[in-house]
């Protein structure tokens, strides 16, 4: 049976491998997770621009994650960024990108 999550932003329901997972770090900041090991809180997103404005817009970081304040998300937007300018359909490796945001 595939793991089944559903998207934070677009609310649909997706296998797990086709979603991007996003942690929040305790300075505030929301993070991607494309190897989904990080530790803490995860939400689980449609890898798109979209999806993350749409989960913005509704506050849905906030809740998802159960934080106090609302989070800051750029770092997740510059990185679906970066997917959409490399044409890849499926997250490239940024586990470096994230490991360096998670020990800062």
């Amino acid at each position: 049976m595939v793991p089944v999550r559903t998207c934070i932003g677009s609310r649909r329901r997706a296998p797990r491998s086709s979603l991007l997972r996003v942690v929040a770090l305790s300075d505030g900041r929301v993070v991607a997770d494309p190897k989904a090991v990080m530790p803490g809180r995860g939400a689980w997103l449609t890898p798109t621009v979209e999806a993350h404005d749409q989960a913005a817009k509704r506050r849905a970081f906030r809740r998802a994650l159960r934080l106090d304040h609302e989070p800051d998300t750029s770092a997740v937007r510059d990185y679906l960024e970066a997917l959409q300018r490399s044409g890849q359909a499926r997250h490239q490796d940024m586990t470096e990108q994230a490991e360096r945001l998670m020990d800062n």
